[in-house]
């Protein structure tokens, strides 16, 4: 009986990875999200697969995806926002391929439920993980884009992504930007961003950020990302003090 091969490295599939290209349900949620049917599930399958379950996993498509992400939604930003200036469109395409939106968008399309995953990961909960689901979503873009070429990326990606380029308001600059102006604005020195906190499984860390002004306060927040916390932190201070 011919097993499953892996595209890049000719391997032998591992049973958990064989028996999901036998589930109509995984084939059939990956035709409808994309719009296509798969050509090579194997593609899929990889895309599906953390690293805590094998050494085939999702980080090569993952890299590739994440530069067509960004590709796609700037020229359609380009276009549908021909009157910005260059700022402008820098903002509203990094809040869109940020690791929360990619995220999100992974969750409301149930990529959850399809994840590979190791025993320890599994308890530990990366099958919610906000950075796992982002992470995957990215690698499922370079899936479709190495499956179908990049038309259908580029559809899979709006399919998805659209609503949320048309939601976003004309006010989009970053807050880190944002507070930096307001201190400036109001003679107050520069906001201090300082690292207090490193916890969490090595799959899903989470950053805790101290965010000050001087005679004027500080917050924190934490993220999976360092530049998420502080991100994270300028809203709030923004929010508080402001």
């Amino acid at each position: 009986m011919d097993q499953a091969v892996d595209l890049d490295h000719g391997s032998a599939l591992g049973t958990d990875r064989r028996n999901i290209l036998n589930r109509p349900d995984f084939l059939e949620w990956i035709a409808e999200i994309t719009n296509e049917p798969p050509v090579s599930p194997e593609l899929y399958v990889r895309a599906a697969t953390h690293g805590s379950h094998g050494q085939m996993d999702y980080q090569r498509l993952e890299f590739l995806g994440d530069r067509i992400l960004g590709l796609v939604i700037a020229d359609h930003l380009y276009h549908q926002f021909p009157d910005e200036p260059e700022g402008q469109l820098s903002q509203r395409l990094n809040g869109l391929v940020s690791g929360p939106v990619c995220g999100a968008v992974a969750k409301h399309i149930g990529v959850g439920d399809h994840i590979l995953l190791g025993k320890q990961a599994r308890d530990d909960g990366a099958r919610q993980s906000i950075k796992v689901l982002g992470d995957v979503m990215e690698s499922l873009i370079g899936a479709v884009y190495l499956d179908h070429g990049m038309e259908a990326a580029r559809s899979f990606i709006l399919r998805h992504w659209g609503g949320r380029v048309s939601a976003t308001v004309a006010d989009v600059r970053h807050p880190k930007s944002a507070l930096q102006e307001w201190a400036a604005a109001n003679n107050r020195k520069v906001p201090e961003y300082e690292l207090i906190d490193k916890s969490g499984p090595h799959h899903d860390l989470k950053f805790t950020i101290k965010l000050s002004v001087r005679n004027i306060g500080e917050v924190t927040a934490t993220a999976s990302a360092i530049q998420a916390a502080e991100t994270a932190a300028a809203k709030k201070f923004l929010e508080k003090f402001t």
